[in-house]
């Protein structure tokens, strides 16, 4: 079984006999991608646990949805297939074509981080052969890569992190006719978010975070998932790596010390859960963006 084949859209296509898997790799941090041809073929995703981002590498001037047969896709046209939603695809000739996959945890921190907002109100809006000339430059930039050198395969998961980024700020809109139960106040999520965001470099429990907002830790483990689409320590783990990518990204810190100013007990520490997250050490990522 391909490592992949638990992302539905990814199993969806790799099943048709009409499909080439050409490429295909593990992103780390909850994100994966592939590329594919295909030719003459139907295909239908049924309410997938995962965000698809699609580009059109080539061809696929025959490809449309059932559902809209009048609107055809071509190169560089994206696709976004959130979560949740079913599609049913018609290929009429040749296509080739790139995936992003994005977990649901990935993309509520991005909802929490750029939107200041809590990702149960928020939804992916789906888009079917959109022209967004950033993502499709992304896209290429992205396929262009050899996934299967590790310091390429970095660079692509930092290109997919941009990705991302973009689709948060301009294809997210909010959930209709939602009714919210539960979780944390506003104030409440803005003030953990605040204190995680100052505090990364010293230790932080559960004890600490729940007392800020008055709970006990039960309750706030709870409230939290919630309202941040993940568990306390992943999403503090997330900011741990995402402050130590940004301090390899920009300075020369020695990686002792960038393990002391994220918070890591030592920088071996450090090291094993950058490379359990992105399937690279820290010194290898520095290498990589540098390069």
């Amino acid at each position: 079984m391909t490592p992949l084949d638990h992302l539905q859209v990814f199993k969806a296509m790799h099943e048709s006999p009409n499909t080439r898997l050409e490429h295909s790799a593990q992103l780390g941090d909850g994100l994966a991608a592939a590329q594919w041809s295909n030719r003459h073929d139907a295909r239908d995703y049924e309410a997938p646990t995962h965000h698809t981002l699609s580009c059109y590498i080539a061809d696929g001037t025959g490809t449309f949805r059932r559902d809209q047969p009048a609107n055809k896709g071509a190169p560089n046209k994206l696709c976004i297939m959130p979560a949740g939603s079913a599609s049913n695809w018609v290929v009429n000739g040749n296509i080739r074509l790139a995936h992003l996959y994005i977990s649901e945890a990935q993309f509520a921190l991005g909802c929490v981080r750029l939107l200041d907002r809590e990702p149960r109100e928020l939804q992916l809006r789906e888009a079917t052969f959109i022209d967004a000339p950033e993502q499709a430059r992304r896209f290429r930039q992205l396929i262009a890569l050899n996934w299967d050198e590790p310091g390429e395969r970095l660079l692509t998961s930092s290109l997919a992190h941009e990705i991302l980024d973009h689709a948060v700020l301009s294809q997210v809109g909010p959930r209709q006719g939602l009714r919210l139960k539960g979780g944390l106040a506003a104030h409440q999520r803005r003030l953990l978010v605040e204190y995680v965001e100052g505090h990364l470099e010293q230790p932080i429990s559960l004890g600490e975070l729940a007392g800020l907002c008055h709970l006990s830790e039960y309750h706030f483990a709870r409230m939290f998932r919630t309202s941040f689409g993940l568990p306390p320590h992943q999403y503090l783990l997330a900011r741990r790596l995402a402050r130590a990518r940004q301090l390899l990204r920009l300075g020369d810190l020695a990686l002792g010390e960038i393990a002391l100013q994220c918070g890591f007990a030592s920088a071996s520490h450090f090291s094993n859960r950058f490379r359990q997250a992105l399937g690279a050490t820290p010194g290898e990522y520095r290498l990589a963006l540098r390069g």
